[in-house]
């Protein structure tokens, strides 16, 4: 069959949050619509100078981006007909940057994949606007999610606040053309060499003011090669996903994360595997709880869209924004002490040295230390937010804020405010041989499997001879537990009748 006739003889892609060939939407439409297509990539200076104002010189997402970008440009060239294309790669203001080269190219029309993020819909029409005034065209399309917007609501119509029932809609309006993969490959002929005047090197770390940081040290995987690899390390063990990931000590998990953050990878065809392992018995339960945690995903940016007010601070039960927070000079003693690792409760300082080194939290912990934060501390939850927003190298607006939400109780979580985590039960729960607060807390290597998990509780005898000295290379606890229960629950009483 022969491919349809062009709508458009020149096409711009601009990739943003999709850094990859295969199976994506924008792409797939663009050459399935144009004779010639370019493909364009803006490391955004209205993103990447914020990070750098707050020092964040070392961001290791950046240098995941880069290079991914890398590896997209090399696969525009294996994939085109003379090996000529490749990506067109800027530094500088998006919404100036699109319009300039869709001019130079002299495209017709401009393809994206939908964004979510309140600045990203504001950016998107201003470059919209600056496209329609030369005569051209902004076409955008659903790719990093299964269902969008407002796809699936309840049979009032409304958008759902409670994850379950969007869970069992989702499942039900799922078919196979949901998950069905977008055939690049079939067009790949009507990829364009880039024109020599507009061949420009990518830019380097240190031309865009950022540093490389300690990414190949901690072995994160980049680009669509990385991500197939996590993939297929995944899938061998997705069998003992259920249990495993809530074990922070074991590779339990998929660190698929931070490639569904940057589009790496499609989500249609993890969605689609998890639906086929799903039907084998070996993999069933592993694969249907990883299948919920995709769910999960679309159902924070359902939530986004819906209530974009959480993404300025907003309480998505706005009761609970009359909870009276730790104010004052105590603030800052606590929430450093939670930022450094340095609470005297050892999960989550190990949570938090994970984080702080590595730009990965294991999800059970970022739970964990969202509720210390709020329940423990009494700090307000957005100070955690904008803090894991900064190092989490798969940071994303709605996951983020959900989970955070989720944690203080003034989210989207059905459960009763006052489920509060104990810090030291969880440890005991699950990192019953201290293997993960080893790891990141290696002062405490020495103690025994008892008393790793609550220090201050180890006899003197024993601390001396493991090397530890509380208030000295480990400190006591910065609250008791106990106490601290009982001040929250005090603290949410405000929002009771809402329980």
């Amino acid at each position: 069959m022969s491919s349809p006739e062009p709508e458009y003889e020149r096409g711009l892609v601009w990739l943003r949050r999709d850094l990859r060939f295969a199976d994506h939407a924008a792409l797939y439409h663009a050459l399935r619509r144009c004779r010639s297509v370019w493909c364009l990539f803006v490391f955004d200076t209205e993103i990447l100078d914020p990070l750098l104002e707050r020092g964040l010189v070392h961001d290791r997402r950046v240098e995941f981006i880069r290079a991914s970008i890398v590896e997209v440009s090399n696969a525009l060239g294996e994939a085109s007909p003379d090996g000529a294309a490749r990506l067109v790669v800027r530094h500088g203001r998006a919404r100036d940057i699109v319009p300039a080269i869709a001019r130079a190219l002299d495209v017709a029309a401009v393809f994206v994949n939908h964004d979510y993020e309140a600045t990203a819909i504001e950016r998107d029409w201003q470059v919209a606007d600056a496209l329609e005034h030369d005569g051209r065209a902004l076409h955008g399309f659903k790719d990093q999610v299964i269902f969008e917007k407002d796809e699936i609501v309840t049979q009032g119509g409304n958008p759902f606040t409670v994850f379950t029932p969007y869970r069992r809609a989702w499942q039900r309006a799922l078919t196979p053309f949901h998950v069905k993969a977008y055939p690049v490959e079939k067009y790949r002929d009507r990829l364009a060499a880039v024109p020599a005047a507009l061949d420009e090197p990518v830019p380097t770390l240190d031309a865009m003011g950022f540093a490389k940081t300690n990414l190949d040290e901690i072995a994160i995987p980049t680009g669509m090669s990385g991500a197939h690899a996590l993939f297929d390390q995944f899938v061998a063990h997705i069998g003992d996903y259920a249990d495993g990931r809530n074990f922070p000590g074991r590779r339990g998990t998929s660190y698929l994360s931070v490639h569904l953050r940057f589009g790496t990878i499609s989500i249609r065809a993890l969605a689609r595997s998890a639906i086929d392992l799903a039907r084998q018995a070996a993999d069933a339960k592993g694969a249907e709880t990883w299948l919920s945690e995709l769910i999960w995903r679309d159902f924070y940016f359902q939530v986004l869209h819906h209530r974009p007010d959480l993404s300025t601070g907003a309480a998505f039960k706005p009761q609970f924004d009359r909870i009276d927070w730790q104010a004052g000079d105590g603030v800052a003693p606590l929430f450093d002490a939670w930022c450094a690792g340095r609470t005297g409760y050892p999960l989550i300082d190990a949570a938090m040295m994970q984080i702080n080194t590595t730009g990965f939290m294991h999800n059970r912990l970022r739970m964990v230390t969202a509720s210390f934060l709020s329940k423990d501390l009494g700090l307000d939850w957005r100070l955690g937010e904008r803090y894991f927003a900064d190092r989490l190298n798969d940071y994303d607006l709605s996951a983020n804020n959900g989970g955070w939400q989720w944690a203080s109780s003034s989210g989207v979580d059905s459960q009763p405010w006052f489920r509060i985590f104990n810090p030291v039960t969880q440890s005991e729960r699950f990192d019953a041989d201290g293997a993960f607060i080893r790891r990141y807390v290696p002062v405490l290597a020495k103690l025994s499997n008892r008393t790793i998990h609550a220090p201050w509780l180890a006899s003197t005898a024993e601390l001396r001879s493991a090397g530890v000295v509380l208030g000295d290379n480990y400190p006591q606890p910065i609250v008791d537990h106990g106490e601290a229960r009982k001040a929250t629950l005090e603290r949410y009483s405000v929002v009771r009748s809402v329980a």
